[in-house]
């Protein structure tokens, strides 16, 4: 006598299901790699060195833009410096560690720079990088 078995066959892997977060994360990855070189001001030329230089950044972390005429650019807008101390201070309320890159161009007088730093300060941010870049091969 032959009994009939009445359960399913077994269900293999699903690859629709595993293709789509693939695609998801690859759109989301774009957009935000997008964004972050949104914020980077074209016509600053930041100066080069052996060291220290990085092409990553950080997480939370917010440039700052100094053109070589003094003028403080950030997210594509120009800032005074009254109102950038208003705006770190917004940020340092947010988070206490809040990361802040000077993208100073190499042109850029040294006091403009320490400008932005001493209102860094004011507002309670200390945590402060410079941004260089790798020197160029001789040709």
């Amino acid at each position: 006598m032959k009994f009939r078995n009445n359960q399913p066959p077994p269900a293999g892997f699903q690859l629709a299901p595993m293709i789509d977060v693939v695609f998801l994360l690859l759109i989301f990855f774009i957009v935000t790699y997008q964004l972050s070189d949104y914020e980077t001001e074209l016509e600053v030329s930041v100066p080069t060195a052996e060291e220290g230089a990085t092409s990553t950044r950080g997480y939370l972390e917010e440039l700052v833009n100094i053109r070589s005429d003094g003028t403080i650019v950030m997210e594509k807008t120009i800032y005074t410096l009254d109102e950038l101390q208003a705006k770190m201070e917004r940020l340092a309320r947010v988070n206490k560690n809040q990361p802040i890159r000077i993208r100073g161009d190499a042109d850029t007088r040294y006091q403009a720079i320490v400008n932005v730093i001493d209102r860094c300060r004011k507002a309670g941010i200390w945590n402060v990088s410079f941004a260089t870049q790798k020197p160029q091969p001789e040709r």
